[in-house]
């Protein structure tokens, strides 16, 4: 039944016999990121600078968006591309630190500072590091705090 402007009325079904639908309109498809899901094939990477800024440039429109996760996995293959690439690093550490993944950032974070050790981000990258390494430095004690027992 369907009441539209005050008045009822029913559907029929094709074959025209009894009233109401005789299928349900599809769901519609759940919206997500493509690169949500991205599993690159295994392959064999060759130094291809091209192909970083790329996979790098994506990682930073996916960032731009707020898909952190798809972000994190394109700069993690601009790193594979071209392991010398700081700037695909260092975004790599800010996607991870926002995944609440410390350990990954507090890595990637560490490579970038071995490539570019007095580039113009270094000394703000540094100070992301230490505050990774106190935060894990508390939580471990925390949790040895916690494994001795009241």
């Amino acid at each position: 039944m369907l009441a539209i402007g005050g008045t009822v009325g029913l559907w029929a079904s094709p074959d025209g016999d009894s009233p109401g639908f005789s299928e349900r309109p599809e769901e519609p498809a759940v919206m997500v990121d493509e690169d949500e899901e991205f599993a690159p094939p295994q392959q064999e990477y060759a130094f291809n600078p091209v192909q970083a800024r790329n996979e790098l440039k994506v990682g930073i429109f996916y960032a731009k968006k707020g898909s952190h996760r798809a972000a994190a996995l394109r700069y993690l293959e601009a790193t594979r591309w071209d392991s010398g690439l700081a700037e695909a690093f260092r975004r790599l550490g800010m996607a991870r630190e926002k995944l609440s993944e410390p350990d990954a950032a507090a890595s990637a974070y560490r490579r970038f500072l071995e490539i570019e050790p007095n580039g113009k981000a270094a000394r703000q990258i540094r100070q992301r590091l230490a505050a990774l390494e106190r935060a894990a430095a508390r939580s471990s004690a925390a949790a040895s705090a916690g494994a001795n027992g009241p």
